[in-house]
C-alpha cells in the first residue's frame, strides 16, 4: 500500500534542508512514507535525516501528535539527551526508540546553522568512511 504524500516543496524549511543536504557528499532524497526522507550511501542508501514527522503519546488523534513542519535526525546519545530537555525538539513516533530526535520547526525562528550541524552529525553517524573521509576534505 503506498502513503499519500503529506508535504508539498514549498512546506516550511524544506527547500533550505535540501540545500543543506546537497552539500554533504553522496546524499541523495527520496519519497517514503509519504515524506521527504534524506539518505546517505553507495549502495544502501541509508536514511539520515527525513522532514515530518509525529510523537506517540501527544494530542491529536488518539495517541498522535503530527509534527509535519519538522526535522528528524540521529544524534549520539549525549546530545540527544541534551536535545530533548529543550522544548523545541520531541521524541518521534517509530524513530525516537532507535535513538532519534525531531525539531519542530515551527516551535521557535529556525537557526540554520544549527541544523547544519544537526544534519553533518547524524550524516557521520550513518554514512560510510569513505563519504566522511570527502566531507573532511572539503572542509579543510
Amino acid at each position: 500500500m503506498s502513503h499519500p504524500i503529506m508535504f508539498t516543496d514549498d512546506d516550511l524549511g524544506l527547500g533550505e534542508l535540501r540545500e543543506l543536504v546537497a552539500a554533504l557528499p553522496g546524499t541523495s532524497e527520496v519519497v517514503a512514507w509519504g515524506r521527504p526522507t534524506f539518505r546517505v550511501g553507495l549502495a544502501t542508501k541509508k536514511i539520515f535525516a527525513l522532514y515530518g514527522g509525529g510523537a506517540k503519546g501527544e494530542g491529536a488523534g488518539p495517541k498522535h501528535r503530527a509534527y509535519p513542519h519538522s526535522l528528524l535526525v540521529k544524534p549520539d546519545e549525549i546530545e540527544r539527551r541534551a536535545l530533548l530537555a529543550d522544548k523545541r525538539f520531541y521524541l518521534p513516533a517509530y524513530y525516537g526508540p532507535s535513538g532519534w530526535v525531531g525539531l519542530d520547526l515551527t516551535a521557535a525562528p529556525v537557526d540554520w546553522t544549527e541544523v547544519a550541524e544537526l544534519l553533518e552529525d547524524s550524516y557521520r553517524l550513518i554514512a560510510p568512511k569513505t563519504l566522511i573521509a570527502e566531507l573532511d576534505k572539503r572542509k579543510g
